[in-house]
């Protein structure tokens, strides 16, 4: 996974790729890596770096989906039990098995709930991982000390999956580096070549040298997510547009709000959404909001009124009120909802995914989400091979180990999310005075991990590394900011950059996680915070 000599195999090789997939999310990663391991040359490009948008920010679960359930989308939730029970044989070091309580406050509501999640517990058949059950009311206060407990009558609980979305996002492109793909960050797809009016390749421009590449494929995949439009209009300016861009914002605060294991769900707020409160990384995890929006970007920005409608709503089912003031970080990503539609609400839309080839044989998959990621993969790359004639090989990423699988799940020791890779990293450790110690007091990762991730996970900037490689930017964003100076030097000694760029990661990366912080944590921060 060495960068330059990758950039040197685009620039020399002329062989052509058997598959170009652009897009380095979840859906991209999750369909190079189901190429690749059936054999076929492979190559993904990402614009800028692998999960960097939808794919990082996520609510972490991997889950059949209790909403689909009460929109009595039966298909779905089945196909994605099915996924989420691969997804925690194939990954046990990133996703485990999380608690959920719905507390019933109405007298229907326990009976209810209980009804629907003994069919959850059906349709999970042989991969169910946990049985569902009634509690009294102190038995839901035992799970979940600071609920509400006025009015209270009991709850229900269940089980579904909890992960790490863009650590799972860094292992599956080290897999498809495995199965003898390759993978890029920071080269961006510009245009598209042409063989008798049908796409032959792309066009590509490395975005750090600004160097450019025609790179020629059977079958070129648009798996770019709420871009899809965006590259689509590449091929063709006249295409209409397939997909509604949905935000959704989440909040982070401490786990004082919540302290108990189990996970919260309110499965209908008074507006008719679903409201998560999901410990992760010691921290809490409040969401979400759906709020269509008219484009897409890179950094999507979270409005106050999303903020204070999470603020208001999770206050009203815990004894704690989270304030502003209390918002660690606050983080926003965009959802590619397939079917546009002019005034409708994408609560509606469908989070099912489609795959298409428009008429110059671009094959674009979009919709979806993490937990069926594997099965859009395999779909696509079905589809794509008929669509580029190229020799029909089976899917073998239902048994697929992903990088870092350990046979014993790891989930709560230092360096655990890297699985087998954890005792590179405390060897790493030893390579030099102080790469054991943690670089904030509020969280626990070390410069063992920056240097990991430039040599072995292909971080290229401060970003990557406090963003995607660590959870640093998404658990506390001030303490992040805080970090940063150290981190962009550690970097700068791995890759022998100079000092102009050390001071211009720092300011760039302070001004990104700005849109993480709530004023009350802005108005508070000086030049002194970064030591």
């Amino acid at each position: 996974m060495n960068r330059p000599s990758i950039l040197d195999t685009l620039r020399h090789d002329r062989n052509e790729w058997d598959i170009i997939v652009i897009g380095g999310g979840a859906t991209g990663l999750g369909t190079a890596l189901d190429a690749a391991s059936r054999g076929y040359k492979t190559l993904l490009l990402e614009q800028h770096d692998f999960a960097k948008g939808t794919s990082s920010r996520s609510t972490k679960l991997i889950h059949g989906g209790v909403r689909y359930l009460r929109q009595g989308n039966i298909s779905l939730v089945l196909e994605a039990l099915k996924e989420r029970g691969l997804l925690l044989a194939n990954a046990s070091h990133l996703v485990k098995k999380q608690k959920f309580i719905i507390p019933g406050y109405r007298w229907w509501e326990k009976p209810f709930y209980g009804a629907g999640m003994k069919i959850y517990d059906i349709l999970s058949g042989s991969m169910g991982i946990g049985k569902s059950g009634l509690l009294s009311a102190n038995q839901t206060l035992d799970e979940i000390p600071t609920l509400e407990p006025h009015h209270l009558n009991g709850g229900v609980c269940y089980f579904d999956g909890q992960f790490d979305d863009s650590r799972l996002a860094v292992n599956l492109m080290q897999s498809v580096f495995e199965q003898g793909g390759t993978a890029l960050n920071y080269v961006k797809v510009t245009g598209f070549l042409r063989k008798n009016g049908t796409i032959n390749g792309v066009e590509a421009e490395d975005a750090e040298t600004g160097e450019k590449f025609q790179l020629r494929a059977g079958t070129v995949i648009n798996a770019t997510g709420v871009f899809t439009d965006h590259v689509r209009r590449l091929d063709n300016a006249e295409n209409l547009p397939v997909i509604q861009v949905s935000q959704g914002v989440h909040i982070v605060v401490s786990r004082k709000f919540q302290p108990g294991k189990s996970a919260l769900i309110i499965p209908k707020t008074d507006d008719g959404r679903v409201l998560f409160a999901v410990p992760w990384h010691d921290r809490l995890i409040i969401g979400t909001t759906d709020t269509p929006v008219d484009s897409a970007v890179l950094e999507p920005k979270a409005r106050q009124d999303e903020l204070d409608y999470l603020l208001t709503h999770i206050s009203g089912y815990l004894t704690g009120k989270p304030a502003e003031s209390d918002v660690k970080s606050v983080f926003t990503g965009l959802r590619p909802l397939v079917g546009r539609k002019v005034q409708v609400s994408t609560k509606k839309l469908s989070r099912d995914h489609s795959i298409f080839t428009d008429p110059g044989g671009l094959v674009t998959v979009t919709g979806g989400k993490w937990t069926t990621y594997r099965k859009m993969a395999e779909e696509t790359v079905d589809h794509a091979a008929r669509n580029g004639s190229l020799e029909n090989r089976p899917c073998v990423t239902k048994k697929l180990k992903i990088h870092g699988w350990t046979e014993s799940a790891d989930t709560d020791s230092l360096y655990s999310i890297y699985g087998s890779d954890k005792k590179f990293l405390l060897n790493l450790e030893k390579e030099q005075k102080g790469w054991n110690l943690p670089m904030h007091p509020a969280l626990p990762y070390r410069p063992a991990e920056v240097i990991w991730a430039v040599r072995r996970e292909m971080a290229r900037t401060v970003e990557d590394v406090l963003s995607r490689r660590t959870r640093a930017l998404f658990l506390d964003a001030e303490s992040s900011i805080k970090m940063a100076e150290q981190v962009a030097k550690l970097i700068a000694v791995e890759r022998n950059l100079d000092d102009e760029w050390v001071k211009s990661q720092v300011s760039g990366y302070r001004k990104l996680a700005g849109n993480y912080l709530t004023s009350s944590y802005k108005d508070g921060l000086t030049d002194s915070d970064f030591g």
